[in-house]
């Protein structure tokens, strides 16, 4: 199994940590610059990263880290990560769902500019719009990212230390390594996010923090060309 990522990236980030903490065997290729060469669009037309290169699978790849973790827990059956009852799983998949439908958006638009991401095509970022526009769209996105943590918060852990309970699923991976982009822009995580942020990279070790020094090291460099 071949990865081939984007370090500084949230998105990679859930990968690498997940497959670090399944011990899985596996190659790392940091594609940085490579994403739009005709051998990349060869293997992967969207050109997005993660990508998975493994055997078996019927087009030789796979992207979206998400599709990643739950192919990887459903080939070796990894069920402390990804429950195999399908009332426990749903609740996973819904988790997964709402983090990359309602939360990421709204992260991305809150911290892209910051982190100097190019924002999706259709956004007031990546418009012709003056500056107090962005500037105004970056702080209403910022303002809803409130919501959506609560409802992990209050509906998905509902009084336990994880979404996946008492040990971290592949929908806590996903949920705070995404919490990682926040620092860019300074934003004030409640007490629960920061106990369970602390919680994940205590209960993953090194399988957190290798990958998680990747993104807090491109953020310290990001902020640093601020000052």
């Amino acid at each position: 199994m071949k990865l081939h990522v984007l370090k500084p990236s949230v998105n990679n980030m859930a990968v690498r940590v997940f497959v670090r903490a399944a011990k899985l065997g596996f190659t790392e290729d940091d594609v940085y610059g490579k994403t739009r060469t005709k051998e990349f669009i060869a293997m992967n037309p969207a050109h997005l990263t993660p990508m998975m290169e493994a055997k078996g699978l019927p087009k030789g790849v796979l992207w979206e880290s998400c599709a990643i973790m739950q192919y990887l827990c459903n080939k070796h059956e990894l069920t402390k990560f990804y429950p195999k009852a399908p009332a426990k799983r749903a609740m996973i998949d819904s988790a997964m769902f709402y983090l990359i439908g309602t939360l990421y958006p709204l992260l991305a638009r809150a911290t892209y500019p910051a982190l100097g991401f190019p924002q999706y095509a259709g956004e007031v970022g990546s418009s012709d719009g003056t500056s107090e526009q962005k500037a105004a769209a970056q702080k209403a996105a910022k303002d809803a990212i409130a919501e959506p943590l609560e409802v992990f918060h209050k509906f998905y852990m509902d009084g336990t230390p994880f979404i996946g309970g008492a040990k971290p699923s592949i929908a806590d991976i996903r949920l705070a390594v995404t919490l990682e982009f926040l620092a860019v822009i300074d934003y004030p995580l409640p007490a629960w996010a920061k106990t369970y942020m602390a919680a994940m990279e205590k209960s993953l070790g090194k399988a957190y923090a290798e990958p998680a020094a990747d993104v807090r090291g491109y953020i310290t460099y990001v902020r640093s060309q601020k000052n």
